[in-house]
């Protein structure tokens, strides 16, 4: 093959090399150096720039310059319609000046300055949607022949193709800054408020766990920020860009708690039409959170235990292996160590998922809390509703601070809420609080629970009048609710009641 027939292959080659380089190589500076680079050894020209608009200056400057006197050519600047450079820019239209010296447009004063010798000159235009953002030039030929007419369409080529990387790295950037935006208003979200010495300790062993693999567990009742806790630990770590999954174990039965874990193959069972991703596979090298973890049936625990054990683990209805990197951390409200004690958790399991426990305080026994967290739920929701001048009355603050939050941070949130909702928008008055001046005898009718919550709550608190009324005698409080004695020895385990 002759050098005149390959010359066209070689070029189309290279092009298909330098749009691979446009959609992979995320330093734009570098991308540009190497796209007029080529486009100079292509062409076989003695000198090319890139030159791009400030449209703060409405001034040309130079981003890439290559040749004998590139240095000193990247100090000028050139003003918008000055010289064929400017003309190109400012009319959008592609130019060649065969001979700059016939041509009254002809800028001479940088090759003046420079000392470098012009004769011809290719221009064209950069632009994105359609907007001029700068220009893409070469400046004569290493044999001394004149700039051609076809060198024209290779020239406005190697331009889109800068314009191109150009317009990518600004979207790049753009979705990046959002991403940064996002992640800073979902930070304020997960904020985790307070200055007491026990919300410090917690704090102070989450950061301390937060960059190794560790399981955690956290205990605490529900309420109280155990998953903003879990979160802190994610984002505070190594994983923090790759995903959180959170599982609540209570939500699903335990066949489908199975198929949302380890997810399932088509035709795994009846409405199985296609393959499901489980949790474990979308954490995969981040972290998974098993929220309400005490809930979970025996036989689930043993299928989470061989996971963990064995680092593996199948979709339902599959039989290829799937292994992925992890890392744990589970919650629940439960006495854990009771139900361990008394059969209901494994303890092999246990051990696997509580190589660090950190327990998060109620918010009763963090009360130097409550006023720092009410002014921010405050702010909240009076800038949801705009309302700036709304307050929070002393005998408001009063009431707050002399009631028991059964339903922790997460009913102190609620209530703030509601106040502002039902206030008079001025000031948030005492009886705008959904509470009790006092703590109340059934909490489980408090906002802020969950249904199950509520139901576990009053079940408690049934189970205690009834046994103080019979002065702890189980089987006459076991009649008086009627209910077998049996059943209430469970239920006593359960909520952790001790003798009365």
């Amino acid at each position: 093959m002759n050098k005149r027939a390959s010359t066209p292959y070689l070029t189309v080659e290279r092009l298909k090399e330098i749009s691979q380089w446009v959609s992979s190589v995320l330093d734009l500076d570098h991308l540009l150096e190497l796209i007029i680079d080529t486009a100079t050894r292509m062409m076989q020209a003695k000198a090319s720039s890139l030159l791009l608009l400030d449209k703060k200056t409405n001034k040309l400057y130079f981003k890439v310059a290559i040749g004998e006197r590139q240095e000193e050519v990247r100090k000028f600047e050139i003003n918008m319609g000055q010289g064929i450079a400017g003309l190109v820019a400012k009319e959008g239209e592609p130019l060649l000046i065969p001979d700059v010296t016939n041509d009254p447009r002809w800028y001479k004063q940088i090759s003046e300055s420079t000392g470098f010798q012009t004769r011809s000159i290719a221009c064209v235009p950069m632009k994105v949607s359609g907007e001029t953002i700068g220009v893409v030039e070469i400046i004569d030929k290493e044999d001394g022949s004149t700039i051609q007419k076809e060198d024209m369409n290779l020239l406005t080529v190697f331009a889109e193709l800068a314009s191109l990387a150009i317009s990518n790295a600004k979207k790049i950037d753009r979705v990046q800054k959002e991403n940064r935006d996002l992640k800073e208003e979902l930070w304020k979200n997960y904020e985790i408020i307070g200055e007491s010495d026990l919300l410090h300790k917690v704090l102070s062993d989450a950061l301390k766990v937060a960059n190794s693999k560790t399981s955690t567990l956290i205990l605490g009742e529900s309420g109280t920020g155990k998953e903003l806790l879990a979160r802190l630990i994610h984002n505070a770590g190594p994983r923090k860009d790759k995903p959180m999954i959170i599982l609540n174990c209570a939500a699903l039965p335990e066949t489908l708690l199975e198929a949302e874990l380890f997810g399932y193959e088509k035709g795994a069972f009846t409405g199985a039409v296609t393959r499901k991703i489980g949790k474990f596979e979308l954490a995969d090298q981040g972290t998974l959170l098993l929220d309400e973890i005490g809930e979970m049936s025996p036989n689930m625990q043993a299928k989470l235990l061989g996971v963990l054990q064995e680092g593996v683990f199948y979709r339902v209805g599959g039989s290829s292996p799937i292994a992925v990197d992890v890392r744990i951390i589970s919650a629940t409200n439960r006495d854990i160590l009771r139900e361990v004690a008394e059969g209901r958790f494994r303890e092999d399991l246990f051990y696997r998922l509580n190589v660090v426990k950190i327990h998060m305080p109620a918010l009763r026994e963090r009360r130097e809390d409550i006023p720092m967290l009410a002014d921010y739920f405050l702010n909240m929701f009076k800038e949801e509703r705009s309302s700036p001048g709304l307050t929070l009355s002393q005998e408001a603050m009063e009431k707050i601070m002399g009631y028991d939050w059964p339903g922790n941070v997460r009913e102190l949130r609620n209530a703030i809420e509601r106040a502002v909702a039902m206030g008079n928008g001025q000031a948030i008055l005492p009886e705008d609080l959904p509470i009790s001046g006092v703590k109340t005898g059934y909490p489980s009718l408090q906002v802020g629970l969950t249904l199950k919550e509520a139901e576990d709550s009053f079940k408690k608190e049934f189970i205690m009048v009834n046994l103080k009324h019979t002065d702890g005698n189980r089987s006459k409080a076991a009649k008086l609710m009627g209910i077998q004695r049996t059943y209430l020895s469970r239920l006593l385990s359960k909520y952790g009641i001790q003798d009365i």
